[in-house]
């Protein structure tokens, strides 16, 4: 018996399950935001340096 052609094929769609909370084109993360990389670095070398004299040395 070919179990794989049994019953009636399922109708797939594209839409999903359930509303995500990131999702792109809301409030929260809209479309045109704003890349927020250069003040990421900016922040990332400023505690780079702020922690730089109390890091533990290994080896």
């Amino acid at each position: 018996m070919d179990y794989k052609a049994a019953g009636a094929p399922r109708k797939g769609t594209n839409k999903p399950r359930h509303q995500e909370h990131n999702a792109r084109g809301t409030n929260k993360n809209p479309y045109a935001r704003k890349d927020a990389k250069q003040e990421l670095l900016d922040r990332m070398k400023a505690a780079a340096v702020a922690n730089k004299d109390n890091s533990p040395r290994v080896g």
